[in-house]
């Protein structure tokens, strides 16, 4: 096996290395003469860091463009989607205000395993099936919106396939209906402009170490004008407003705002050079043939997932020594099933197991992206060179007579 120092690390998507600022940030509150304070004692070393916390809740709230008011701190994106979803919707059937919710087949396990709960519960959960490139589109939320429901929980980009979400068009479809809207923004974050307030939306998840943050901390924006109100999930110390108790972090909260500051000043450069590198790597392994893009032509600039056919998915990933990518999505990734947002898309089973998705970052060249690509290439080209489908392929065959299901559905190459 080749030296990490070597390799091409292009799954960002699955996590990011903490930004230097952002570590210097947190190590300063961690130190004797720092800000390493309890919120909420009133001496002045807990007034230092509630001071802190309020100046990192502004960070946070100015990279989503929302009330500063509504940030309440979690352990991260996957605790703030279990809040949002579960909190708004036992609300409102407490006070029997239905019992209906509207998701996506494609959305992360961190809303749709909440989800199932909510049905243990009793309540009625609709999924709603995504178009050919994954979004679901306004007017299926629309078609889905009953009087009870009570909630809509949709994702701005998929973790998968970099699919982004119509959410502003969403939002205006609910902007006269009582139910809650919760985004998972954990992707899109530093990567998309994100208006939470303008777009209607009453509820929007955040992870740091998404954004070249910390792990361990995250944080749920909840609407404060109008107010959205919330059953919690913990008890105990009243912290947050009793929404989510609890001694804080202020080394983890610190960090998760230095890095959402950091990630609004450079988001007009980063997001178009993230761009172009993801449509250099696309423009390289389209030409291999018989490769097919999961999701939007356009998609999340860091985001891009590709079947590669007549290829076996283990042997394809076991070439790949010296790069740093995922088979499909990183939470599922060591699963042995096929993904559940392939499957939703209608790819088959044995070219979904076959998808690599490549995510660059902050610090990804050029360079990184030719040797990602080079790698892959040369080890599609190793494997089919020993593959009865790819003869038959080149003898006129398409994808979706040798995988059956729909390979159609997305760009294909073929010579």
């Amino acid at each position: 096996m080749s030296s990490r120092a070597d390799w091409s690390y292009l799954d960002h998507a699955a996590t990011t290395p903490v930004d230097p600022r952002v570590h210097r940030r947190m190590a300063s509150c961690m130190e004797r003469e720092g800000t390493f304070g309890n919120p909420s004692s009133v001496h002045p070393w807990g007034r230092a860091a509630a001071a802190m916390v309020d100046q990192a809740a502004a960070q946070v709230a100015d990279l989503i463009q929302a009330d500063p008011a509504g940030v309440v701190w979690t352990s991260g994106a996957t605790e703030a989607d279990n809040l949002a979803i579960l909190g708004a919707a036992r609300f409102a059937a407490n006070r029997d205000r239905g019992r209906h919710v509207i998701s996506a087949r494609t959305e992360h396990a961190a809303v749709l395993e909440p989800l199932q709960q909510l049905e243990r519960e009793g309540m009625e959960v609709t999924l709603l099936p995504p178009e050919a490139d994954g979004r679901v589109t306004p007017d299926a939320v629309a078609d889905a919106l009953r009087d009870d429901t009570v909630l809509v929980s949709l994702m701005h980009v998929n973790n998968e396939i970099g699919t982004v979400q119509d959410i502003a068009g969403v939002g205006e479809v609910l902007r006269d209906h009582p139910t809650r809207f919760h985004v998972d923004a954990a992707q899109s974050a530093g990567r998309l402009p994100i208006k939470a307030e303008a777009w209607g939306v009453d509820l929007l998840s955040l992870s740091a170490h998404k954004v070249y943050g910390p792990k361990g901390v995250g944080a749920l924006w909840v609407r404060h004008r109008p107010r959205v109100r919330l059953e919690p999930l913990l008890f105990g110390g009243g912290q947050q407003s009793g929404l989510r108790p609890g001694t804080l972090a202020p080394h983890l909260i610190a960090g998760m705002g230095e890095a959402c500051a950091i990630a609004a000043e450079e988001l007009p450069t980063e997001a178009p050079r993230l761009a172009a590198l993801r449509e250099r790597l696309l423009h390289r392994l389209m030409a291999l043939d018989a490769v097919m893009l999961n999701g939007q032509r356009q998609g999340c600039p860091h985001v891009l997932n590709l079947s590669f056919g007549c290829v076996n998915g283990d042997a394809l990933q076991a070439e790949l020594d010296g790069l740093g990518v995922s088979a499909g999505s990183a939470c599922s990734s060591s699963e042995r099933g096929p993904s559940h947002v392939l499957r939703a898309l209608g790819v088959p089973d044995a070219l979904a197991h076959s998808s690599l998705r490549f995510s660059p970052g902050r610090w990804t060249t050029e360079a990184d992206v030719d040797q990602a690509a080079a790698l892959v290439a040369g080890a599609v080209e190793r494997l089919r060179a020993f593959s009865p489908a790819w003869r038959e392929f080149g003898q006129g065959a398409r994808l979706d007579e040798l995988y059956g299901g729909n390979p159609g559905h997305a760009q294909e190459s073929k010579a």
